[in-house]
């Protein structure tokens, strides 16, 4: 599972009968600051995203099998989510000790 950025659309006439209406779209991965990574990813669209938005991208077969209630087929990744926030706790960093200074 990931974080990503819609950065296109392909457009395809004819494809599996599996495939049914799903829109196909170009994911860029993103760190978890936001900062795209440059690779990219198709991904079939469950949730209604689109150009410019931040989603979540689920990456492995049996996940998507799962989401949409069919068995293993020719669909391995999928947007589940569209992201408002990321919101990342960082651990306080411990006291500094002075030199010298003792446990």
């Amino acid at each position: 599972m990931f974080i990503g950025r819609v950065v296109g659309d392909v457009v395809s006439t004819v494809k599996h009968g599996a495939l049914g209406e799903k829109k196909l779209l170009v994911v860029e991965r993103l760190e978890l600051d936001g900062e795209g990574t440059g690779k990219t990813v198709l991904a079939f669209d469950t949730v209604g995203a689109g150009a410019g938005d931040r989603v979540l991208v689920v990456d492995e077969g049996n996940s998507a099998s799962q989401v949409l209630g069919m068995p293993r087929g020719p669909i391995r990744t999928l947007i589940v989510g569209v992201v408002d926030s990321v919101d990342i706790e960082r651990p306080a960093a411990p006291p500094r000790r002075r030199a010298g200074e003792e446990r």
